[in-house]
């Protein structure tokens, strides 16, 4: 399946060059746009950044599977990360990994059958003071409980 960026999201890259002295600098960026478009970085959109930056395919893997930021799976519609770092741990962060993976019967890194979501244990997404937190798809869940999780999965249902 060939991926080809939108012509507002070339717009958009262009943009992004202006701010780096180097197509390379830009890759993060580009790679975050290509994920906007796709909802994941697949192996044609990371073909397609790597032309479009001019550099090598090694370069572009290299960058998507450091962070977890991400996605070279499909995630579910809604996709739940959650910090279980050391002050989310602290505050209870492994009450409410444990309570979602259960109420949705999925492991780390699975998708729901029907496609609705897809959860996932994250390190610190640099929200500490407001621990413990998750992140649905790009909105932060800060001052999380584990009823609150639980109660934010039935209103996504």
């Amino acid at each position: 399946m060939e991926f080809k960026f939108t012509e507002e999201n070339l717009e958009k890259i262009n943009r992004v060059f202006a701010k780096y002295p180097t197509k390379k600098a830009a890759l993060m960026a580009v790679l975050y746009i290509a994920q906007e478009q796709n909802r994941y970085i697949s192996h044609e959109v990371m073909q397609e950044v790597a032309k479009l930056l001019e550099i090598t395919e090694e370069e572009v893997i290299g960058v998507v599977s450091f962070y977890t930021m991400y996605h070279t799976h499909q995630p579910g519609k809604y996709h739940l990360q959650v910090c279980t770092n050391v002050s989310c741990m602290l505050r209870g962060a492994y009450d409410i990994w444990n309570a979602i993976k259960e109420k949705t019967g999925l492991e780390d890194g699975q998708t729901s059958e029907d496609g609705l979501f897809s959860i996932e244990e994250v390190e610190c997404m640099g929200s500490c003071g407001t621990a413990p937190m998750m992140l649905v798809n790009e909105d932060y869940i800060e001052n999380l409980t584990k009823e609150k999780a639980l109660e934010l999965i039935d209103s996504l249902k």
